[in-house]
């Protein structure tokens, strides 16, 4: 792969990160949400998939094969099932934030990320190095989606949002850190959507809602 290709082809899977994380933040409907969850996981693995390329690595392409398994098939899967449990719940309605503020703070998101990502990029500037700030701004974006969401489910991809920014940096700063971690972190979060999952189901058998607010107001 030549030089020019690798530097492009990175961009662009580095460019669907950032977009479908945005989407996530414009979009209200949660099969959309989830959807676009889902291509986000994909171009995640792309992302992978270059770098295992350029560095003609076996272990980083079979990393990416498990990152598609995983982020766009089965967490997706996992949340369908959760989605579709949930009845008439398929919608936000009301996030702490409307789409037009939440458009204008992902733009502050992605200075901030910029900033954040400097030094690490002056430390060993590079086509992965340069990228970087794009994964920082991913993970902004997931916690932002966390904390302004009212639904336990919109929370939960805001939390899978924050994993994948994790993961893009890291393999975009290391040139991946092994197949044997990658796949200890993965299982942890599957882990953790199971245990959300159940969780969710819980909350919405017992009061009827997974509105987090409501509940708030339940036990006051």
């Amino acid at each position: 792969m030549s030089h020019d290709l690798y530097v492009q082809l990175l961009d662009l899977a580095c460019g669907l990160l950032l977009i479908t994380s945005v989407l996530v933040l414009w979009r209200r409907e949660l099969t959309v949400i989830i959807r676009v969850f889902a291509l986000q996981g994909a171009a995640l693995a792309a992302l992978v998939a270059v770098l295992a390329v350029r560095d003609g690595s076996v272990e980083l392409g079979v990393v990416a094969v498990g990152l598609l398994v995983l982020r766009a098939g089965v967490l997706p899967a996992l949340l369908r099932r959760a989605l579709a449990a949930a009845g008439e719940q398929r919608r936000d309605v009301r996030p702490l934030v409307n789409v037009a503020s939440s458009l204008l703070a992902a733009a502050v998101l992605a200075l901030l990320g910029h900033a954040i990502s400097r030094p690490l990029v002056a430390l060993a500037p590079s086509a992965a190095t340069q990228a970087v700030p794009v994964g920082m701004t991913v993970v902004l974006i997931g916690f932002f989606v966390l904390v302004t969401r009212r639904r336990a489910l919109s929370q939960l991809v805001g939390f899978l949002l924050m994993d994948n920014g994790i993961t893009a940096v890291g393999f975009l700063t290391t040139s991946g850190a092994g197949p044997a971690v990658e796949l200890g972190v993965s299982l942890d979060v599957l882990m953790v959507v199971l245990v959300l999952q159940i969780l969710t189901t819980r909350m919405r058998d017992t009061f009827g809602d997974t509105d987090l607010d409501e509940l708030r107001e339940l036990r006051d």
